[in-house]
C-alpha cells in the first residue's frame, strides 16, 4: 500500500489532480477564517476558548462540524456547503416524485436544467438562512447554536456586533450567500479537475479540521496537563481508541456490503453471432441509502429547533423544546423513527424494481428460479426491503453512538462525534471514493493498486476516474502564486498581532 501511495506521484495527470485538489482545500480553509465585516474579533477569541474547554452543546457542535468552524468564527463560509446539499437532496426527491421533472431528467440537456434549478434553490436557502443568522448575531443567547458566542459576550462584556443595523444585516446576507456559492463552485472544480467528489471532499475537510481540537480535549480529559489533573484513567483512552478502530472497520464493511443476485442471459443468434449465454450478478447494497437518512433526520430535528429559538428567543418553553429535540430520550426515539422512515423512503424513490425487471426481460436476462416480469420485480422488492431493514438498524446504531459515548464517558461532544454519526460515515465514504479513483489511474498505467487482492469499491461506482481535463500549468502556477501571497500576508499579520 505504501508503494501505491508513492506511485500516485509518478503519474503526471494524477499528480496534477491531487495538487489541484489540495490547492482548493487551502482556499476553503482560508474562507473559514475570514470574519464577517462588523464582528468584534475579541468576542470570537473568547468563544473559541469556551469551545476548546468543552462547553459546546451537541447541536451547535454538529452544525459547526459541517461548516468547518466557520459558524463559530462568524466567517464568510458560515453556512458551509449545506444549503447546496439541502437543495440537491430536495431536487433529487422531487425528480423521483414529480413526473415532469423525471421526464426532464431523461431528456437531452435535462440534467443541466435540473442543476440550474438546484443552484436557484441554493440561493433561496442561503438568503433565508443567512438572514436568520444575521438576526441572531444581535443577541446570540436566543439561538441554541450560538451559545459559545453568548457566553463570550457575558465574559467579555462587549457586543458581538458594535454597529448592528439594517446595513449589517444586508451586508451579511450578501457576503454569506456569495461565500456559499463560491464553495459550490470550488466543489464543482474539484470534481472536474481534481480527484474525488468535490462537495463531499469539502464536507470531509471541514469535519477533519475539528479533529486537532478533539485530540487536545481527549488528552486533557484522559491524560491531564500541568494545570489540570485527569479525571479518568488513561486505560479508558486506550480502550476508546480500540473501539474507534472497531467502529471504522464495521462502517467500512457494512458500507461496502452487498447482496449479489445472480442474473443469467439466454443465448440469442443475431446474424452469425451468438449473443448472451453468460451469467452475471445484480449488486444490491445493504446500506443503499448511504448517509442520507441520517442527514434528513438531523435536518428535520434541527430546523424546528432553529425556528423555535428564532421566533421565541426569550421563551423558556421554546428553549426546553429545542434542547429536547437535540439531546435526550426524545431525540433518540425520533431519530430512530426518522432514520427508518427515510431509509425506506429513499429506497422506494430511487430503487425501481419494475424498471429493472422490465430491462432484464427485454435483454433476455432472468434470475434463476424466478419467472421474468412481475415475479422478478416482487422478488427484488422483497429482497431490498429486508436489506433496507438491516441497513436502517446499522444507521440508527451509528447515529446514536456519539451521544452514547459523550454521556457514558462524560467527554465533550467534539470528541464523541468521531465515534459515529454523520461525520464518520462521510469520512469513510469519501476516503473510499478517493482511493478508488486513484487506484483506477494506477491500474490504467500498469501499477499495483492499494490492495493486493480485489479492488476498492467506493460510493460512486459508476463514476469515471477523472471528471474532466486537468488544469493547465499556467493556471496552476498562478493559483500557487496567489496562495503563496495569501499565506505570506496571513503569517505577517499573525506575527504583527502577536507582538502587540
Amino acid at each position: 500500500m505504501i508503494s501505491a501511495f508513492a506511485n500516485t506521484l509518478k503519474i503526471p495527470e494524477l499528480r496534477a489532480r491531487i495538487l489541484f485538489t489540495l490547492a482548493m482545500i487551502v482556499i476553503v480553509r482560508i474562507g473559514t477564517a475570514i470574519t464577517l465585516p462588523g464582528v468584534d474579533a475579541a468576542v470570537l477569541q473568547e468563544s473559541v476558548k469556551n469551545a476548546t474547554s468543552g462547553s459546546a452543546n451537541p447541536i451547535g457542535t454538529l452544525v459547526n462540524v459541517f461548516s468547518g468552524g466557520a459558524l463559530k468564527n462568524c466567517a464568510i463560509f458560515a453556512l458551509g456547503i449545506m444549503p447546496y446539499i439541502s437543495a440537491s437532496i430536495m431536487m433529487q426527491l422531487l425528480t423521483a416524485v414529480v413526473p415532469r421533472l423525471s421526464k426532464l431528467a431523461r431528456e437531452d440537456g435535462g440534467r443541466q436544467k435540473i442543476n440550474m434549478y438546484t443552484r436557484y434553490g441554493t440561493i433561496i436557502l442561503c438568503v433565508v438562512q443567512a438572514f436568520m443568522l444575521a438576526k441572531s448575531l444581535e443577541d446570540p443567547s436566543g439561538n441554541i447554536i450560538l451559545q459559545n458566542l453568548a457566553s463570550a459576550i457575558e465574559s467579555t462584556g462587549r457586543e458581538l456586533v458594535p454597529n448592528y443595523g439594517t446595513g449589517f444585516v444586508f451586508l451579511t446576507v450578501v457576503v454569506i450567500t456569495a461565500g456559499t456559492m463560491l464553495l459550490m463552485w470550488l466543489g464543482e472544480q474539484i470534481t472536474e479537475r481534481g480527484i474525488g467528489n468535490g462537495i463531499s471532499i469539502i464536507i470531509s475537510v471541514n469535519i477533519v479540521s475539528d479533529l486537532p481540537g478533539a485530540l487536545v480535549q481527549a488528552w486533557e480529559t484522559f491524560i491531564g496537563t500541568s494545570e489540570k489533573e485527569s479525571t479518568m484513567s488513561p486505560i479508558i483512552l486506550v480502550m476508546l481508541i480500540a473501539f474507534l478502530f472497531l467502529v471504522i472497520a464495521a462502517i467500512i464493511a457494512l458500507t461496502q456490503a452487498q447482496r449479489r443476485i445472480p442474473i443469467s442471459y439466454a443465448k440469442r443468434v443475431i446474424g452469425r453471432k451468438v449473443m448472451g449465454g453468460q451469467t452475471t450478478y445484480l449488486p444490491l447494497k445493504v446500506n443503499y441509502a448511504g448517509v442520507m437518512p441520517i442527514i434528513f433526520a438531523q435536518a428535520i430535528l434541527l430546523f424546528p429547533a432553529q425556528l423555535l429559538t428564532f421566533a421565541f428567543p426569550k421563551a423558556e418553553w421554546a428553549g426546553r423544546l429545542a434542547t429536547s429535540l437535540g439531546v435526550g430520550t426524545w431525540h433518540y426515539v425520533l431519530s430512530a423513527l426518522l432514520i427508518f422512515f427515510f431509509s425506506y423512503f429513499w429506497v422506494a424513490t430511487m430503487f425501481q424494481p419494475n424498471q429493472i425487471a422490465e430491462d432484464l426481460k427485454k435483454n433476455g436476462g432472468y434470475i434463476p428460479g424466478v419467472r421474468p416480469g412481475k415475479p422478478t420485480a416482487d422478488f427484488l422488492d422483497f429482497t431490498m426491503s429486508r436489506l433496507t431493514f438491516a441497513g436502517a438498524i446499522f444507521l440508527t446504531v451509528v447515529a446514536i453512538l456519539p451521544t452514547l459515548v459523550a454521556t457514558t464517558l462524560s467527554v465533550s461532544y467534539n470528541v464523541a462525534q468521531f465515534f459515529g454519526g454523520t461525520s464518520i460515515l462521510i469520512l469513510v465514504g469519501v476516503l473510499l471514493d478517493v482511493m478508488r479513483q486513484a487506484e483506477t489511474h494506477l491500474l490504467q498505467r500498469h501499477y499495483d493498486g492499494f490492495l493486493r487482492k480485489g479492488k476498492i469499491r467506493g460510493r460512486f461506482e459508476r463514476r469515471t476516474a477523472g471528471g474532466g481535463k486537468v488544469a493547465s500549468k499556467n493556471t496552476m502556477l498562478l493559483l500557487y502564486a496567489i496562495l503563496g501571497i495569501i499565506m505570506i500576508v496571513g503569517m505577517a499579520y499573525y506575527v504583527a498581532n502577536r507582538g502587540k
